[in-house]
């Protein structure tokens, strides 16, 4: 039986992966996954660059910034469920494609709406990417073992990307212009495209009826209402402003709808009937909660590192490396650790260790602690891809395999929603809690603390202005209200980590390794190798 049994499983993986080597595969998916991770951060350090190159309105060099990540989260959906019905290796290597071409652009802009529209199409080819990759990882890692294993290495990748993105693009800023932040990416697509077209397989969903232009449309403008209306409520707009609400409401209106047409619909673009199941919603909902509770106490901490302990970007990157080697390590020994405790304790782990570093953090004050800082920083990156790593892989595991496509994305797509609520949440607790600390400065006017209480860059740039003791004095009075409000920031985002601690218990106790999903059809040797010829 147990020879009938390995015999069986080695099929599976032969039909699933095509005849190529599977983990060869994780490296040229990890490779995808590494390109569009660095894209969504290295365009941070050249801001000041572009600023002064292209001269930009405000709101220009808000669209370069935030286009990117919009366009890329309101199409997740509709290509991750294309890739299901068209090939997701297809939309893997068309996304290569229009990455390459994209970043050309990018590099290559000479005035700000050239710079915005190659940002947009970056970000149309990121979601050709992001979801192709892990239902690619579905389908070529049918044993749950192995496939626990290649997602922890795919989220150890992830961590990679988002930490090198920074550090990469301050090192070439400091050697070329500001548009070598994009050429980089252009060989590697070049050698991306034909290793994909000969390495990784082609594979689908079951492909019943036609597919629904109408909702995948009616999800991407929904989604990005909801983003951009996120965007911007984290970015300090007024919640009741007619550009915040509009998106907001219609961008709910449209996912309402989009939900109740999939319900009617005999072949919808994604069964919602996934989230029927436990486990399959509970990750989803874990995922939301950790993005939410720490994207933006990331982005707090690093002004914490840059204007309450004085370090520079590149000291604040190199700062925040610890987090994303705990990360790695996560990431890499977390099949072990499901294995052992299971999807439940795992995940309930990860929060409830994320939540202790949070707590120990609340020691930060006005001076540097190093000891702190890295002890910190390490348990919170630690836990922190402990619980995405044991949510992912129950999430895809729950998907059936004709559905990967649109799994991911959904995962995808959580995880982009769960990061712009953090911010907009988090933001506005900090906001809450450093203004009133500087309403009664002694000798400040009226006005300046109203200004100085928009930000503690703002601050600075006030007690510059008004100089002399009254200055210094709304310059430390900032410095400490921040400091009070980064404290509220970290036991609220605490709260909300034991929240997700508590929702884990809905998680499965034990790793089920067992084929759920139904069996892969095995393809008959002609129809691989017509299926080689044919790519």
């Amino acid at each position: 039986m147990s020879g009938t049994t390995t015999a069986a499983t080695a099929l599976r993986r032969r039909a699933a992966g095509a005849g190529a080597n599977r983990w060869v595969v994780l490296v040229v998916l990890c490779v995808s996954l590494l390109l569009v991770a660095v894209d969504a951060t290295v365009l941070h350090v050249a801001v000041p660059a572009v600023t002064e190159d292209l001269k930009p309105g405000a709101i220009e060099l808000l669209w370069i910034v935030d286009v990117y990540p919009l366009v890329c989260a309101s199409l997740l959906i509709l290509f991750g469920t294309l890739g299901d019905r068209v090939g997701r290796r297809r939309i893997l290597l068309l996304g290569y494609a229009l990455f390459g071409v994209a970043s050309g652009m990018a590099a290559l802009a000479h005035d700000p709406q050239v710079l915005i529209l190659a940002r947009a199409l970056l970000g149309v080819g990121g979601a050709m990417i992001m979801p192709a990759t892990l239902s690619i990882l579905r389908q070529v890692f049918p044993d749950r073992r192995e496939r626990a294993l290649a997602i922890g290495v795919w989220s150890a990748v992830a961590a990679v990307g988002a930490a090198v993105g920074p550090l990469l693009g301050g090192f070439l800023l400091e050697h070329f212009w500001w548009g070598s932040v994009f050429l980089v990416n252009i060989p590697l697509m070049l050698v991306s495209l034909p290793v994909g077209r000969l390495l990784l397989p082609e594979s689908r969903g079951a492909g019943d009826g036609p597919w629904d232009v109408t909702g995948a449309l009616m999800a991407a403008a929904g989604l990005f209402g909801v983003v951009l209306g996120v965007k911007r409520l984290g970015g300090g707009e007024a919640p009741t402003g007619v550009f915040t609400l509009a998106p907001l409401f219609l961008g709910a209106l449209l996912l309402v709808l989009f939900v109740r047409r999939q319900r009617r619909r005999t072949h919808p673009l994604v069964d919602l009937g996934m989230f029927a199941r436990p486990a399959f919603s509970t990750a989803v909902g874990c995922i939301v909660l950790a993005m939410l509770a720490l994207v933006g106490l990331e982005l707090i901490a690093a002004q914490y590192l840059q204007l309450v302990l004085e370090l520079s970007p590149l000291e604040t990157g190199l700062r925040l490396l610890p987090l994303t080697f705990a990360a790695m390590a996560a990431g890499l020994a977390g099949a072990r650790m499901l294995r052992r405790f299971g999807p439940r304790r795992m995940v309930c782990f990860g929060f409830c260790l994320t939540a202790g570093a949070v707590i120990l953090l609340t020691a930060m004050g006005g001076s540097d602690n190093t000891g702190l800082l890295v002890s910190g920083f390490m348990l919170l990156g630690f836990g922190l891809e402990t619980t995405l790593f044991g949510a992912y892989e129950s999430m895809l595991s729950e998907a059936p395999p004709e559905q990967a496509g649109g799994a991911a994305a959904i995962g995808e797509t959580s995880y982009q929603l769960g990061a712009g609520i953090g911010i907009a949440l988090l933001g506005s607790v900090m906001n809450a809690a450093y203004a009133p600390g500087l309403a009664s400065v002694p000798g400040v006017p009226a006005s300046a603390s109203a200004s100085a209480g928009h930000s503690l860059g703002e601050a600075y740039d006030v007690a510059d202005h008004l100089g002399g003791p009254v200055g210094v004095a709304l310059r430390r009075a900032a410095r400490d209200s921040f400091v009070h409000g980064l404290h509220v920031t970290l036991l609220v985002s605490a709260g909300l980590l034991v929240l997700g601690a508590v929702m884990a218990l809905r998680l499965p106790r034990v790793m089920n390794c067992g084929e759920t999903v139904g069996p892969v059809e095995l393809p008959a040797p002609r129809e691989v190798a017509e299926s080689r010829v044919s790519a």
